[in-house]
């Protein structure tokens, strides 16, 4: 049965799409069946993934809302080599929509049954907000992911977010756990990156993953292709980084 994982932050442009769509690439690069689900209405994983979500039939809209299956809405990332559940502006519509069904933050959750038994691992790219959206990904998820940049503002941002899972854990969904802090866009050149990733380990642990992904242009060009940053410029050091964090977090499900 697959691994469910939702890359999360409440914090904005903190690299939630870049980090779900290079893992995703990064672990299928290991060999791993993977699906990303693209839960942000901005669509932004589905198009890092080269799928054009201006093109879609059927997406994770009408999978939420009970008007399509999930089988149906799956599409390919072909440079990537994992599937996709993708997302277009269709999705802002279904947290208003949502609020007359029932068991509405489990939608996501019973609509996964249907297919988690064909990956490894399923990652879920979150909106940057504690929404209906979140919470559907925060109820289907064993763990939660959290990339985070080192700077002050993000350390405020992480201690909601803690507070949010710790709720969520308590009232909705007893597997969900943090899996772990990523560092990213990280400038070793600042002192500050230096001193925020000292607090992180100090405060942390080994809930802290030992990877740390680099501030690098060739991941920000990427998605402009259409294609992961670990497949447009494997040797880059975004790319590296990426795939060294698939293999640390492998090893870290493996050890559970």
């Amino acid at each position: 049965m697959a691994k469910i994982f939702c890359i999360a932050n409440q914090k904005g442009g903190v690299g939630k799409t870049t980090t779900a769509v290079n893992l995703a690439a990064g672990l299928a690069n290991l060999k791993q069946r993977v699906l990303l689900i693209d839960l942000d209405p901005q669509g932004n994983a589905t198009m890092g993934a080269g799928i054009n979500k201006a093109e879609l039939d059927s997406s994770i809209y009408q999978v939420l809302l009970g008007m399509g299956d999930i089988a149906a809405a799956l599409q390919t990332s072909e440079s990537g080599h994992f599937d996709v559940l993708p997302a277009n502006r269709d999705l802002a519509g279904a947290e208003v929509e949502m609020v007359e069904l029932d068991q509405r933050e489990m939608r996501l959750k019973q609509a996964l049954a249907a297919v988690a038994g064909d990956y490894d691992f399923v990652l879920i790219d979150c909106p940057p907000a504690l929404s209906m959206l979140t919470l559907n990904g925060l109820c289907a998820a064993h763990g939660v992911i959290i990339p985070m940049q080192c700077e002050y503002y993000a350390l405020e941002g992480l201690s909601d977010l803690v507070n949010t899972i710790k709720i969520v854990h308590g009232k909705m969904n007893p597997d969900l756990k943090v899996i772990g802090l990523l560092r990213v866009m990280f400038d070793p050149r600042m002192m500050l990156s230096q001193q925020v990733s000292s607090q992180l380990e100090k405060h942390f642990g080994d809930k802290v993953f030992k990877t740390i992904i680099p501030r690098n242009v060739r991941l920000a060009e990427a998605p402009s292709y259409g294609i992961p940053g670990v497949i447009f410029d494997p040797s880059s050091k975004g790319a590296q980084a990426y795939i060294a964090f698939g293999k640390e977090l492998v090893e870290r499900i493996a050890a559970l």
